[in-house]
């Protein structure tokens, strides 16, 4: 019986269906995270601005996000959005849009941490010896930022690409989505096929997360020392 379920993973086309389905989760997640960095880092710019106005709008943002199931939020974009606009959204791109607000927050909120870590005396010595604003944050700023940064977003990563899995249930046929396909035409016939081929989705995603987890943490321990 388990022979048959293993068997079910290599029948036709199944094994590369996964692989397709596994890169259109790569795709969202790729996607969402270079939109989240670039704007992740302007906003995190613009949270450490002392305006008071520009820090409520920020928190109000930041808490409404972190609040927000993700799921929600993928509901209100797809459904919600789509219907009371009249336009035709597609689940890739709505996944994209709601990831890409989610990861804008969580890394704006990074980038305002890491750049707040940074002692004051060195703003001050900087401008001391007559560095321009420019040069201060180019030469002296921006590379403990990015230090600091780095290895947190990597984590941020990570959970991105594990979270895309709910896309599954706006339609999105990722990974996920064909393994529940292949599972279902084989229930008959092979009733362990769950088994292996949620297993297999595991090990897919391990083999991703897995070493962008371990070079965060190496990154990490290493600026720590």
């Amino acid at each position: 019986m388990l022979q048959s379920a293993i068997n079910v993973l290599f029948q036709g086309r199944n094994f590369i269906r996964l692989l397709e389905g596994l890169w259109i989760t790569v795709r969202i997640s790729l996607l969402s995270v270079l939109l989240s960095i670039i704007l992740g880092i302007l906003l995190g710019f613009i949270m450490t601005k002392k305006n008071p106005v520009i820090r409520v709008i920020t928190k109000i943002y930041l808490e409404f996000v972190r609040i927000m199931p993700q799921l929600v939020l993928l509901f209100l974009v797809y459904f919600g959005l789509s219907k009371s606009l009249h336009i035709n959204l597609s689940g890739e791109f709505s996944a994209i849009l709601v990831f890409t607000i989610w990861g804008t927050a969580e890394m704006g909120d990074l980038v305002r941490g890491a750049l707040e870590s940074i002692p004051i005396h060195q703003y001050e010595s900087g401008r001391a010896l007559g560095l321009t604003e420019k040069q201060l944050y180019m030469n002296v700023i921006l590379p403990q930022t990015f230090r600091r940064l780095i290895p947190q977003s990597m984590n941020l990563v990570t959970r991105m690409i594990k979270t895309t899995s709910l896309v599954v249930l706006i339609g999105v046929v990722e990974v996920v989505k064909v393994g529940q396909q292949i599972i279902e035409a084989s229930r008959l016939t092979a009733p362990l096929a769950a088994i292996i081929i949620y297993t297999t989705i595991f090990f897919m995603y391990f083999i991703i997360c897995f070493p962008l987890s371990k070079f965060a943490g190496r990154l990490e321990q290493r600026w720590k020392d």
